[in-house]
């Protein structure tokens, strides 16, 4: 399910990820929400949440990384 804004994100996600990484994650995965509802566009038995999930942790990590418990900008 898509989410229409960062307060829809799930607890865990906004707790631990500053706001810009919020918008980051929600909006790759958003898009790739969209760009996998066919599963003939995933592998395996992977659910389109699941591919969501990983793509969004991966726009994230592109940016941001994890400093002493803390998510913080790679700049």
């Amino acid at each position: 399910m898509p989410y229409p804004k960062n307060i829809d994100l799930p607890v865990n996600i906004r707790g631990i990820l500053p706001d810009h990484a919020q918008e980051i994650f929600r909006s790759a995965f958003n898009s790739a929400w969209r760009e996998y509802e066919l599963a003939s566009k995933r592998r395996d038995d992977e659910s389109q949440e699941e591919l969501s999930f990983r793509v969004a942790w991966a726009a994230v990590k592109s940016k941001y990384e994890k400093r002493g418990g803390r998510w913080m900008s790679k700049n």
